[in-house]
């Protein structure tokens, strides 16, 4: 795996068009995403708070972004790409859903990812609160389980992985148990030496087994 702490456009402009198999990404909504939630009722202390504490990665990606995802992949999964739909194809049919099982919470009961794609839409069911028993990093951290499910259902054996925003990591934990070789990078330092060393100490856990 080759994972770096660098803005996304510095990475991405290293490789030919068509280089990754597979892009898996989970791109901010910078201010588009506004609601309250989590463990302050204020939003100072809870995700909303973190969010707008975090303004060097919290920044919603321009059309270049896109332009350079779509030119050095040959097929995407971007989740919450309702946020981006005017940057992105709409001539494609399935959308992935991704139920957390929490009702009546300030936050959404799940999320949604637009893909290339040209296969029926599909639901994963997974629990929020399940997801994050292993420690919880980053503000929209998601489960290694997503993405194991992501590259048993939408990669191939060999295939390359590109992830623009590695946050905590689940996706590098997911592509070191399936098999994949994966190419990433986070820009905030912070997040990036958090995730690097929660992806060690899983990466340590599964030789033990």
């Amino acid at each position: 795996m080759k994972l770096t702490c660098e803005d996304n456009m510095n990475l991405m402009a290293r490789y030919p068009d068509n280089y990754f198999d597979l892009a898996i990404v989970d791109p901010p909504y910078g201010d588009s995403c506004n609601l309250k939630g989590g463990s302050s009722s204020n939003g100072t202390n809870g995700w909303s708070g973190k969010l707008k504490k975090a303004n060097k990665w919290n920044v919603e990606p321009n059309s270049n972004y896109f332009k350079e995802l779509f030119r050095v992949s040959k097929n995407q999964v971007i989740w919450g790409g309702n946020h981006f739909i005017e940057k992105i194809p709409i001539n494609f049919s399935c959308f992935l859903i991704w139920d957390k099982g929490q009702r009546d919470f300030s936050l959404a009961d799940g999320e949604l990812a637009w893909t290339s794609f040209k296969k029926a839409a599909r639901f994963f069911n997974f629990s929020r609160a399940k997801a994050l028993q292993d420690g919880k990093i980053h503000p929209t951290q998601k489960p290694v389980a997503l993405y194991q499910w992501l590259l048993q259902n939408y990669a191939k054996p060999g295939d390359k992985i590109l992830d623009t925003h590695l946050g905590s990591m689940s996706i590098a934990i997911a592509c070191y148990k399936e098999g994949f070789d994966l190419t990433g990078c986070e820009i905030d330092r912070e997040y990036y030496d958090a995730g690097m060393k929660r992806l060690e100490q899983a990466m340590a856990q599964q030789e033990l087994f």
